[in-house]
């Protein structure tokens, strides 16, 4: 029992720092997952939307806090009751989505490892046995360090994860493991290569032969059947390739104009997901900066889900000498954690992307 504690242990507490440590690096991506929890088609609970940045702050610094205090040995009680109250959180949450498909990626490592809803729940079930075999082995944990050791290693943790969450908060995640990052183009992150595997799919043709329903599966084929077609009903066996960008669109009055725009060798894009919630207070800075772009050759758009009301009226507040583009919302959360944020492209390339109180970083050359 020692020795399946001890194992237990490091393999709990190193997955829990991990995972914490990796949205930690982006907890506003970590409230955006929590927000589509909290959305009416899932668990209907959306009068936490507006708290889902507090909580992931809170949890994400918690995960990381009891891997460590897990590893060193201390509080062991409240650490493991924490980690078997928090397995069943993240257990039910996962059955949930995987059972009714409800949310496709749980954000259990962030952008980091993409889990679907099915492998996550194996995950936490794996960790839950885990958790379980801590449980009941808790006289098996003995401190690494000594009484005073292990409360300053915790205060270390906690120190450090407030001051790191805090740095990406007001600029950007430290580490991007977006397909938007610094250097990745979009176009080649649209593209599909040739040998790329195809989606498969199982076909169930109905029929009716002498007076009874037949049903026969194929994968693609219409069979050959003497009897009277009623339905046919698709699923997919085999998901195909899926490039990294696949949802990338730049709309203007509906038409969609991204493949030119990503060819202007001098592109600036300003992106606000949601003008409701951007910080106004910046765009004086942001007329300013675009105009002082735009001298030196650049093209400056505005990219945002809002309507074209919103839009204007900012515009028209703010003095802004571009024109707003319409883009899904989920597509520029995923680009820049910012809103505000500030992209500089070359044919396609992103060569800067700075959060808005980073405004004073930008170069144009």
């Amino acid at each position: 029992m020692k020795y399946l504690v001890d194992f237990s242990r490091i393999i709990v507490g190193v997955l829990f720092i991990i995972s914490g440590f990796i949205k930690l690096n982006d907890p506003v991506g970590f409230s955006f997952k929590l927000e589509e929890y909290f959305s009416q088609g899932v668990l209907n609970l959306p009068f936490l939307e507006p708290y889902a940045l507090g909580i992931s702050i809170f949890v994400v610094i918690f995960e990381v806090l009891l891997g460590v205090m897990l590893l060193v040995g201390f509080r062991v009680k409240f650490t493991v009751w924490s980690l078997l109250l928090m397995i069943i959180g993240f257990t039910f949450l996962t059955f949930y989505s995987a059972y009714f498909n409800k949310v496709t990626d749980c954000g259990c490592f962030g952008d980091a490892i993409k889990l679907t809803p099915w492998e996550s729940f194996t995950k936490d079930i794996i960790l839950l046995v885990l958790i379980v075999i801590l449980f009941r082995g808790q006289r098996f944990i003995k401190p690494i360090f000594g009484s005073n050791s292990k409360r300053l290693v915790t205060l270390v943790a906690l120190l450090f994860s407030i001051a790191y969450c805090w740095y990406v908060l007001n600029h950007l995640p430290v580490i991007d493991f977006r397909p938007y990052k610094i250097g990745a183009n979009i176009e080649e992150g649209m593209s599909v290569p040739e040998d790329a595997p195809k989606p498969i799919y199982d076909y169930a043709w109905k029929f009716k032969v002498d007076g009874q329903e037949k049903i026969i599966v194929t994968q693609g084929d219409y069979p050959q059947v003497d009897g009277e077609f009623i339905d046919v009903e698709t699923t997919e066996v085999q998901e195909g390739y899926e490039p990294p960008i696949h949802d990338f669109t730049i709309e203007k009055e509906g038409v969609d104009v991204a493949d030119s725009l990503l060819q202007e060798p001098k592109l600036v894009m300003v992106i606000a997901y949601d003008l409701r919630k951007t910080n106004e207070d910046v765009y004086s800075e942001v007329a300013r900066i675009t105009e002082n772009a735009m001298k030196k050759g650049y093209t400056v758009i505005g990219m945002s889900a809002s309507n074209e009301t919103q839009t204007q009226k900012l515009i028209n507040s703010h003095h802004l000498d571009f024109d707003f583009y319409f883009t899904d919302e989920t597509t520029l959360k995923t680009i820049v954690r910012s809103n505000p944020g500030f992209l500089v492209l070359e044919k396609g390339t992103i060569r800067q992307k700075v959060h808005y109180n980073d405004l004073d970083e930008l170069k144009f050359e």
